[in-house]
């Protein structure tokens, strides 16, 4: 708005995310003396975390044996298939953010600094209101949802290892948008996939995943993993296609891998 002081705004931005991150430890918590899992569904503990991550690994690295055998061939097919077409899509999409103004104000509350506080904050003060309710759920989940980060994490570098693609805000506004893939040195530069949105999708998987009977947790979850996986894009941080990826992925791998069985 014109006429605010930065200082102003900065508070705005600051009350907007402490505001959404009270909503989800809220809703996340209204069943935190829900029972816990039955002992035919996967455990977590502070012990258990690094052979749940070994497994973890190992059932992630090994898909495609799976994916030979048949299995899993539709879901593979469809997200194969949209992530081609948004890559063919990306050249044409991804200028009009390089060039617009319109989301400055967007983008300085879900700045990359921003959306990382967010999703530490929700998984580590999850954990922290499990300590101080005595609710061993409440503290599972939130290592559940660690687990997923850890997992996704390790997915990510690799698959960036790999693909070395340029950022959109690498590219002068009116250059080559088509040529991304295999161009960057440094990895922490490769934009293909969003962590960012693999990260916040496998939490927001966790957390809807946990607390089914409340219907609000997927709505807000999912609602905040969405913004931030569109912030990466009006920040010029990332293609549509790179958070179209990570979106899956952190879907996928919360779903299927760390909460298999639940």
């Amino acid at each position: 708005m014109y006429g605010h002081s930065p200082m102003h705004r900065l508070s705005h931005q600051t009350y907007s995310l402490l505001t959404l991150i009270f909503c989800l430890l809220h809703t996340s918590s209204v069943h935190a003396q829900r029972p816990a899992p039955p002992s035919t569904q996967r455990d977590v503990s502070w012990r258990q975390l690094p052979a749940n991550f070994l497994h973890d690994q190992k059932e992630i690295w090994l898909f495609p044996v799976k994916l030979a055998k048949g299995h899993h061939l539709a879901p593979t097919i469809a997200v194969v298939g949209i992530t081609a077409g948004l890559i063919a899509a990306d050249p044409h999409i991804a200028p009009y953010f390089r060039r617009t103004a319109n989301f400055e104000d967007f983008n300085e509350i879900f700045s990359g600094r921003n959306t990382s506080i967010l999703m530490a904050a929700v998984p580590s003060g999850l954990y922290g209101t499990g300590l101080l309710r005595k609710s061993t759920y409440s503290q599972k989940t939130a290592l559940f949802a660690g687990e997923a980060v850890l997992d996704v994490t390790v997915l990510e570098i690799i698959m960036k290892t790999v693909t070395h693609r340029a950022r959109p805000s690498d590219i002068p506004p009116n250059g080559d948008f088509s040529d991304t893939f295999f161009q960057r040195q440094r990895l922490a530069a490769s934009s293909f996939p969003s962590g960012h949105t693999i990260d916040a999708f496998a939490i927001a998987t966790v957390l809807s995943r946990r607390y089914p009977t409340h219907h609000w947790v997927p709505w807000l979850a999912y609602g905040a993993a969405g913004v931030i996986g569109f912030s990466r894009i009006t920040l010029q941080s990332h293609f549509p296609s790179d958070v179209f990826v990570g979106a899956a992925l952190g879907y996928s791998v919360s779903r299927f891998v760390v909460l298999r069985g639940q």
